[in-house]
């Protein structure tokens, strides 16, 4: 049987005007969708590490553990937002959905040393980690369903990511 692409374009079209529509009716698209970052026609998932980078800037000067209280309260509230709008979009990960990147960008970000070099170090390593997806990422990105499988990869790609930063700092110290 041959398969159509024109179809596959089609559904896809429709599922980024999905997309569109979602983060206008509800607060939990608005933040799933990562501000709107994650309908950026190119790369949603680095334009929604872009947002976590934003969020991070104001968030950096806080002691350890009101960052990291912040953060898994960001983290539990995205299990919310990504499961009610991949429900709602009706797809388990769909592209547009960026809150997982966001947190995962502040969990690299959890004492990371002060400057904009290491701002730039975090972004790049936990694109790398969240695109490659080494073990265990990619087990539990498949194997995690609901918002709960949406946001534990990117956190998991957030910790590879935080330790080679961490050791980055350490061997330029």
């Amino acid at each position: 049987m041959e398969h159509d692409d024109s179809r596959d374009v089609t559904a896809e079209a429709a599922s980024v005007a999905g997309a569109r529509r979602l983060s206008l009716i509800r607060p939990a698209h608005l933040l799933a969708l990562g501000f709107g970052t994650g309908l950026a026609p190119k790369a949603p998932g680095t334009a929604g590490t872009l947002a976590g980078v934003l969020l991070y800037l104001p968030l950096q000067h806080l002691s350890l553990v009101v960052y990291a209280a912040v953060v898994c309260g960001l983290f539990a509230l995205g299990v919310w937002v990504c499961r009610v709008t991949a429900r709602d979009l009706g797809v388990h990960d769909h592209p547009s959905i960026v809150w997982d990147e966001v947190v995962g960008y502040l969990v690299t970000m959890t004492a990371a040393a002060p400057g904009w070099v290491w701002v730039a170090a975090g972004f790049l390593l936990f694109r790398l980690f969240d695109i490659l997806k080494p073990w265990p990422i990619r087990s539990v990105d498949r194997q995690v369903a609901g918002g709960m499988g949406i946001m534990l990869d990117d956190v998991l790609a957030g910790v590879y990511a935080g330790l080679c930063l961490y050791g980055l700092a350490f061997l330029a110290a």
